[in-house]
């Protein structure tokens, strides 16, 4: 029997949402204040993954000048019909729009529309069906009390006007009494019903499923008497995969259920995953028997696509997908086509700013990451370097100075060297949550803690970037950082 090994999206990946066409799978996840917003991924066997793109990969698109760490775009849900791919989604906080918007695309690697505002700025994670009978129906949920309290809506989308229409229904609370973060809502028919598949709990270690199911799409909603219909929070903080919630289901062309969902693994500083677990029917309810770190594979042909390879040399006109800006960029501060090129500008990473940063997600808890840096500053304030980033404030820097090289954790020097300008040689291994960087080859300090990566930790969503970056600290300057090329490997 063959399996696969769960998370099928290692690294920060979470709220994963996925629909089908044909024998073509796709999905689409959460990506809170970085640019590009929302990664669009294509499967042919829901195991192997290749990523297509982003929805939002133009600065007029997606708005998120000045926005809060853990601000931005939370919890997409893609769908498709007629020939046409949407997504729904929530801009968080936003410092000159905020709420729920909707893009369209007929090809899901783009280009895709501009955003269609909804409004509703109190609602968040917002989802589409599409009826048997032509309507379309937007649902998402909203607070109703600042105790974290939150009620599941209802409303008709107009297609055509783009714009919510008609009644409003609330049509749950949560499966518990008192239930709070009732969330992640999705509206699936089958069968004779509706069915309402939803969060509870918190995104965190009690974080749990609930089903609800319905004869009218307006309910009455009656909860399974199982629910919850996925936890893990009664296995406790240590088993090797906790938070399980947020699931998006699928039907494979033979008829078979998955559902996509995030967990995480606790320990390895990869923040919320994408994972996939099966689902099965008895007496007209999912069933949904935990998610396991290895599982069996799904009935369909094994579809695997080509690698991409780690080391790059930024010889392409622009940057690949698996790169990511912190906010939207108004400017242009890199260029690529002979190494990575860095404009050293004022802003810092510790503000709520566009640095020149550009970075990537961690996808394993055991890696190597090598960078050659050609600099040479100017001035004191300028440095260029290395940078492990959970937040504005939960980091580590290993920066590039006149004449000196210095590791930060947070706000505290952990190490000095001296090093001249020129061509530096950085480094950095990672074994769960203990990093060990190295400066032209040689240990720079002992290894240390990096725990304050964690995302639980930190407070926030998602989980650690891989960053190239350089500043000014506050200064205008004309100097530039070159990074020739850069290596990313997992680690056995």
């Amino acid at each position: 029997m063959l399996t696969f090994a769960n998370p099928i999206l290692p690294g920060s990946y979470p709220d994963p949402s996925i629909c089908r066409v044909g024998a073509d799978f796709y999905l689409v996840t959460s990506t809170f204040e970085w640019f590009p917003g929302l990664p669009v991924f294509h499967s042919r066997d829901l195991v192997h993954w290749r990523q297509l793109g982003h929805v939002l990969d133009r600065p007029e698109q997606l708005p998120l000048d000045g926005i809060r760490a853990s601000g931005g775009l939370y919890a997409p849900t893609i769908r498709h019909h007629d020939g046409v791919f949407y997504v729904v989604c929530t801009l968080v906080d936003g410092t000159a729009q905020s709420g729920n918007f909707l893009v369209t695309a007929t090809d899901p690697a783009g280009p895709w529309s501009q955003p269609y505002w909804l409004g509703e700025e109190d609602s968040f994670d917002p989802s589409l069906l599409f009826d048997d009978d032509g309507r379309v129906w937007f649902h998402a949920a909203r607070p109703i009390d600042s105790a974290g309290h939150t009620e599941v809506w209802l409303r008709e989308l107009d297609l055509e006007a783009r714009k919510l229409a008609g009644t409003e229904y609330v049509i749950w609370r949560g499966a518990l009494l008192g239930a709070r973060w009732a969330e992640g809502p999705h509206l699936y028919r089958i069968g004779g019903f509706y069915y309402l598949l939803a969060s509870e709990g918190g995104t965190f270690l009690e974080h749990a499923v609930s089903v609800a199911r319905a004869r009218e799409i307006t309910g009455p909603y009656e909860g399974n008497p199982r629910n919850p219909v996925l936890t893990h929070r009664h296995l406790g903080a240590a088993h090797p995969i906790g938070s399980t919630g947020h699931p998006d289901l699928v039907q494979t062309p033979r008829g078979d259920w998955w559902a996509v969902l995030l967990a995480v693994r606790p320990g390895h500083n990869l923040g919320r995953e994408t994972f996939l677990t099966p689902v099965a029917w008895e007496d007209g309810w999912p069933v949904m028997t935990g998610v396991q770190q290895i599982e069996t594979r799904p009935e369909l042909p094994e579809h695997r696509w080509p690698a991409r390879p780690g080391f790059d040399t930024f010889e392409d006109a622009e940057l690949g997908p698996q790169w990511n800006l912190l906010r939207t960029p108004r400017e242009r501060f890199w260029e690529t086509g002979s190494g990575l090129v860095l404009r050293l500008r004022p802003e810092p990473l510790t503000e709520r700013g566009t640095p020149s940063l550009v970075a990537r997600r961690l996808r394993h808890a055991h890696f190597a990451a090598f960078a050659a840096l050609d600099f040479r500053p100017a001035a004191p304030n300028e440095c260029a370097g290395l940078v492990l980033m959970q937040n504005d404030e939960h980091q580590i820097r290993f920066e590039i100075s006149p004449g000196v090289a210095r590791l930060i954790r947070g706000d505290e020097q952990l190490a000095e060297a001296a090093v001249e300008s020129g061509l530096i040689r950085l480094a950095v291994e990672a074994h769960g949550q203990t990093y060990q960087f190295r400066l032209n080859g040689t240990d720079a300090g002992p290894p240390l803690d990096g725990s304050l990566l964690d995302h639980e930790q930190a407070g926030s969503f998602t989980g650690p970037y891989l960053g190239l970056y350089a500043t000014s600290n506050g200064l205008p300057s004309t100097t530039t950082a070159t990074f020739r090329h850069f290596d990313y490997r997992e680690l056995c």
